[in-house]
C-alpha cells in the first residue's frame, strides 16, 4: 500500500505544481484552491506512504525525482517551456541517483 500512497502523492504534487504555474505567481486567484489542496493532499499521501513503512529517503527521493521529471515534461507539452538536452541529462541523473538510494 505504501507504493500506492506514494504514486497518489506524486500525482497530487505534480498537479498542484502545474496549477501553481497556471496561477501566474498566484495572481490568478482561481488557482489558489487547487494549489493549496493539491499540496496538502500530496503531503498527506506521502505521510501515509511513510507510515506504511516506506523509508523516508526512498519515498521522498522518488516523490521528488518523478515530480521534477513529470513537471518538466508536462510543462513542455502544456506551455512549451524549454526542455533541453542538458535538462534531460539532469533528469536522467536524478533518476539514477534515486535508484542508487533505493538499492543502497
Amino acid at each position: 500500500m505504501a507504493w500506492t500512497w506514494l504514486l497518489a502523492a506524486i500525482v497530487f504534487e505534480v498537479a498542484a505544481t502545474l496549477c501553481l504555474s497556471a496561477s501566474d505567481g498566484l495572481r490568478k486567484k482561481r488557482w489558489l484552491a487547487p494549489v493549496a489542496l493539491g499540496y496538502a493532499a500530496a503531503f498527506l499521501l506521502l505521510s501515509l506512504s511513510l507510515r506504511e513503512g516506506m523509508p523516508v529517503a526512498v519515498g521522498y527521493g522518488i516523490w521528488t525525482a518523478v515530480g521534477i521529471s513529470a513537471v518538466a515534461i508536462l510543462a513542455r507539452v502544456i506551455w512549451k517551456d524549454p526542455l533541453t538536452r542538458r535538462m534531460l541529462v539532469g533528469i536522467a541523473l536524478i533518476v539514477v541517483g534515486v535508484a542508487l538510494v533505493r538499492l543502497g
